[in-house]
């Protein structure tokens, strides 16, 4: 059997990158600051729209503070389109994005929607695929109002128990 190591690498490499995906709305869903922060390259931006723009480190900081007041977060990928180019990449993912926020008068709000990351990608001395750039584009937004039900517990917390799976930075 004759294996291609170029075309092997570059599976390997996009694969890398879509559980790098995975792991963003992870962090995002379960507010794990920490994880978030091992996805980015140190020099990384983040454009979120007109609701952030700058360094991801930056980022992180402003998603950290909103956690407290976020009833939920869904993020839940669709199509990712991903070029690989050596150690860079670039992709381009489509989501859907669901969250239930406080409105200004006391009472909850139901947030759709429908985003594409426009990203870059680079791998790092240590081997791991991370974000250089993120820019969000909104394509389909709605809000209303919504009565939300108690959360249940995460049953990811404690049914698993590997290391990708645990709170923090990857292992």
């Amino acid at each position: 059997m004759n294996i291609d190591q170029d075309a092997l690498n570059t599976l390997l490499a996009k694969d890398a990158i879509r559980e790098l995906v995975a792991l963003y709305s992870r962090g995002v869903d379960r507010k794990d600051p920490a994880l978030l922060r091992d996805l980015y390259t140190h020099d990384a931006t983040d454009t979120h729209g007109d609701t952030f723009d700058g360094c991801a480190e930056d980022y992180v900081d402003f998603l950290e503070n909103a956690f407290p007041y976020m009833r939920y977060s869904g993020h839940h990928i669709c199509n990712h389109l991903i070029s690989v180019n050596g150690n860079e990449g670039e992709g381009e993912v489509y989501a859907l994005a669901y969250h239930i926020i406080p409105d200004r008068s006391g009472g909850w709000i139901e947030d759709t929607m429908a985003v594409r990351y426009i990203d870059r990608y680079r791998k790092e001395d240590d081997g791991r695929w991370r974000f250089a750039q993120r820019v969000v584009s909104y394509d389909l937004r709605s809000q209303r109002p919504v009565t939300p039900t108690e959360s249940a517990p995460d049953p990811s917390a404690t049914l698993l128990s590997s290391a990708l799976f645990a709170r923090g930075a990857r292992h």
